[in-house]
């Protein structure tokens, strides 16, 4: 049965990608969910536009996997998809940059009997439909795996079961910073302060990733409390982050400056932030894992140096993935939305950062997204598919940068 449906899979994914997609399609999540009929379970997804996609299982543990180019899954409830009782959760996420994956776990051995698209005529929309029937253990295993699909092969060097490769060493530690804070309220326009919506998105933001397996997340502060630059940098190097992303907004009044941007530190400035922190800071909290006391500021500002040409490169990496899954998930961009500054929350060496400009608290329309959770939800959601798509890529690079 597993060789019959994939076969229609791939004859339907040739037929639907021949056409031009400009877009992610969209779930429709009012319609779209799992339940269960007279021996069988149905899965139903009605999605914006047709896409290539593939349906397979996997054992230990038991799970369907949905493999698509692209769907857009905000907004998506897993208790949608557990009103069957063979399904115990759903998971959905970014699984490669043009490439998304849905995992449902099962409770029982189920095999794909039916799987198939139908696209409206009139609309474009489409809905895929499977229907799940009850098998054995035995037959369960011996039909699980990913098809042997050339075309879709590269999808297979992550785990199938996450949206993010989880490190050996343990789990990716993201550390979400949201700017300002207590005494530092950041910019303001009227009873709209930046460091109190800073914390709001910094908190959804913590819990969307918290929700991602393998992804750790952690925050810089979780109340209106002012805590200084430098121990923002420490309380991140303390975690052992594997990426840092502070969170701002502006206001600049009489110009209608608009949406997001992303920031890097400039190469000079890279520079010449290696030479301030070895003035400034005790040696010993420059770099995790590297005793530096006893040594000279020569020897600190060579070894930030080297580190920082690796974590340089990776946050710019990130910052390119998160512009582009702006982009994908609707969030309102500047019009320069990639930058470069000498920031000083941008100046350690030893992991990633980026700082995301989230927009401008001076723009009514702005001010409007960003003070509600559902104008924040396309950032939110933004950020967590750069997260995935970013340390798929690093995982993919790091033997090369070992070598």
């Amino acid at each position: 049965m597993k060789a019959a449906v994939c076969a229609s899979l791939t004859v339907l994914g040739s037929v639907v990608g021949a056409q031009e997609f400009s877009a992610l399609a969209r779930l429709d999540v009012t319609q779209s969910g799992a339940d269960d009929g007279f021996r069988h379970a149905g899965v139903e997804l009605f999605l914006s536009q047709p896409v290539p996609y593939r349906v397979f299982t996997l054992d230990d543990p038991m799970r369907l996997v949905m493999d698509f180019r692209e769907v857009d899954f905000r907004g998506a409830d897993a208790e949608a998809f557990t009103q069957s009782d063979w399904i115990s959760g759903a998971r959905f996420g970014g699984l490669r940059p043009g490439w998304s994956r849905m995992i449902l776990d099962l409770t029982d051995p189920v095999q794909i009997d039916e799987a198939g698209m139908r696209v409206d005529d009139v609309d474009g929309t489409a809905q895929i439909s499977l229907v799940l029937k009850s098998t054995s253990v035995d037959e369960f295993i011996a039909a699980s795996g990913a098809p042997n699909d050339p075309d879709w092969a590269f999808l297979m060097a992550a785990d199938p079961a996450t949206a993010a490769p989880q490190d050996d060493d343990g789990p990716l530690v993201i550390v979400i910073d949201p700017g300002h804070g207590g005494i530092d309220p950041g910019a303001d326009v009227g009873d709209v302060h930046e460091a109190d919506v800073m914390l709001a998105l910094g908190l959804e933001l913590a819990a969307a990733l918290g929700r991602i397996e393998g992804v750790q997340p952690a925050v810089t502060r979780a109340d209106d409390t002012f805590v200084p630059l430098q121990e923002r940098l420490t309380l991140a190097r303390g975690s052992g982050a594997d990426l840092f992303i502070s969170l701002h907004a502006d206001a600049l009044e009489g110009i209608q400056a608009t949406g997001a941007s992303v920031y890097t530190l400039t190469s000079k400035a890279a520079e010449e932030a290696s030479q301030r922190m070895a003035e400034r800071h005790e040696s010993g909290d420059l770099l995790a894992g590297v005793d530096l006391s006893g040594q000279g500021d020569e020897v600190a500002m060579v070894l930030q140096d080297l580190v920082r040409v690796e974590t340089a490169a990776s946050g710019e990496r990130f910052a390119d993935q998160l512009v582009t899954a702006m982009r994908d998930t609707g969030a309102v961009l500047n019009s320069r939305p990639r930058r470069e500054a000498e920031l000083a929350v941008l100046n350690a060496a030893d992991f990633p950062s980026i700082l995301l400009e989230v927009g401008f608290l001076s723009n009514p329309d702005d001010r409007a997204r960003l003070t509600t959770a559902q104008g924040r939800a396309p950032i939110v959601a933004a950020v967590t598919l750069a997260v995935g798509r970013w340390a798929i890529e690093e995982a993919a690079l790091k033997p090369l940068i070992r070598q």
